[in-house]
Order: structure tokens, then C-alpha cells, then sequence
């Protein structure tokens, strides 16, 4: 059996200002610190003009730092983009690529996906490619099939690399329950996970040693039961993420 490193993330999205911002990546820095055993990587997602200032204030730490997104090209004339080499020049070891508001809000498509995916792992990063269904196509029976080719075109280019190599994290974040309050029940959750699971070893990638995040609502009060789902491999965590306590429970959590 493959031990996967579990992995939980905090995605700020558009929150935060500097001092507040590095006060919350101090104390979570100094949490990990004083841990007796981390349970699990723990990566704080800031928006870009506060990477490299929440960056410095945890060097020497357990805790890692992500981007929210980045552009495929190298450099170029791309305004308000950043490159995937500048995150990871600003101390980002990961960065989200393909959340459902930036599919939504920006029209980004799965190559559009695969592409930043393949742009992070060339600049040393690990992306963390998300997917997910509507609340439309769940309810039409569709959700396996959506998520499944949204996997597939997706992780393009990043699952045929060596075993060394940086491999891409699967998020799984139901749209529906994205910023809602609402989360899927624990059934439906370990059914996609395993379902993603088993789609990532037709892909001919190492499906046991990928990590499956869920995504969609996860706070302090359902980690616990999230996180102790088979093939559940930790959490990509929205506004919980934005207080010290609440999303400390959540790392915490996993047992």
C-alpha cells in the first residue's frame, strides 16, 4: 500500500491585506512549528501581492506556500498574468490551477488547465487541478462522466513523467457546494473519490500515489468525517482558511 502524504490547503481567494495577512501565516506558521507530528503538508494559498511577503514570514517553517493561479507562458505580454516561474521566485511549492471560478469567471478550459498544470511542474511547483460538477449535471446523472473528462483533459501532459517527478494533486470540488455552506454527504464523496481513483489508473498515471483532495465547504465541524474517507487525501479549504483556529481544526483533524 503507498503511503500518501496527506495534504491540506487554504485558498484565500481575493481576501486579505498585508499585515493581516502575514499575522494569520505567522501563527499558522508557529502552529505547525510546536506540532508534536504535522499530520499532513499544510500550504496557505495568499493572493498574489501577498506571496512574497506571507513567503518570507515563514521561511525556516513547515508551512508551504501556493499561488492561486498561473499563466502557461513563460513570460510574454499578458497583462495582470503571472508566470508560473514568478510564484514559484516568490517561495510558492504549489499553486491551484483550473478552480471553478476561474472556469467560470474566466472562461478557462480544461487544455487551458493542462497547460498552467504543465507550466507549474516546469517551474518546480506542484499544481493543484481542480474539477467538478454542477449542481444541473449531478442532477441529470452526469456528474461521473463530467468530472472523469474533466480529468482526463485536464492532466494532459502531467501524468506520463517519472516516478521522480513532481506529480500534479486532484481537487475535487463539487461546484454546488463551493461557497454555499452546503457539502456533499460523505457517500457521494467517497464514491467520486474512489470513482477518480480509478479513472487516474486508466490514465496510466500512479493512481495509488496520487493525492485526492475534497474541496467544497469543508470547515471545522465536517472535517473530521471528510477526512476520514477512503481515498480522501486531505482538503482544499475556502473560507475556513481565513481563521487561525478554524482551519487549524481542520488539519487536526486527519487522524
Amino acid at each position: 500500500m503507498v503511503e500518501r502524504r496527506r495534504l491540506v490547503a487554504g485558498n484565500w481567494k481575493m481576501n486579505g491585506r498585508k499585515a493581516g495577512g502575514v499575522a494569520l501565516a505567522r501563527d499558522l506558521a508557529e502552529r505547525c512549528t510546536s506540532a508534536e507530528a504535522l499530520p499532513a503538508e499544510v500550504v496557505v494559498c495568499p493572493p498574489a501581492t501577498l506571496i512574497w511577503p506571507v513567503a518570507e514570514a515563514v521561511a525556516g517553517s513547515p508551512l508551504l506556500v501556493g499561488g492561486q493561479d498561473c499563466h502557461a507562458a513563460e513570460t510574454g505580454a499578458f497583462t495582470g498574468s503571472v508566470a508560473a516561474a514568478m510564484l514559484a521566485e516568490a517561495g510558492c511549492q504549489y499553486v491551484i490551477v483550473g478552480h471553478s471560478e476561474r472556469r467560470r469567471d474566466h472562461g478557462e478550459t480544461n487544455a487551458d488547465v493542462a497547460a498552467k498544470g504543465r507550466a507549474a511542474v516546469a517551474a518546480g511547483m506542484a499544481p493543484i487541478v481542480c474539477i467538478g460538477e454542477s449542481a444541473d449535471e449531478r442532477d441529470r446523472g452526469e456528474a461521473v462522466a463530467v468530472v472523469c473528462a474533466q480529468l482526463t483533459a485536464s492532466l494532459d501532459g502531467l501524468l506520463d513523467r517519472k516516478p521522480t517527478s513532481i506529480r500534479p494533486v486532484v481537487a475535487y470540488e463539487p461546484i454546488w457546494a463551493i461557497g454555499t455552506g452546503r457539502s456533499a454527504t460523505p457517500g457521494e464523496i467517497a464514491e467520486m473519490h474512489a470513482r477518480i481513483r480509478a479513472h487516474l489508473a486508466v490514465l496510466g498515471g500512479d493512481a495509488q500515489a496520487m493525492r485526492i483532495l475534497y474541496g467544497g465547504s469543508v470547515n471545522a465541524g465536517n472535517a473530521a468525517e471528510i477526512l476520514a474517507l477512503s481515498d480522501v487525501d486531505g482538503a482544499l479549504v475556502g473560507g475556513a482558511s481565513l481563521k487561525s483556529g478554524d482551519f487549524w481544526c481542520i488539519v487536526t483533524a486527519i487522524s
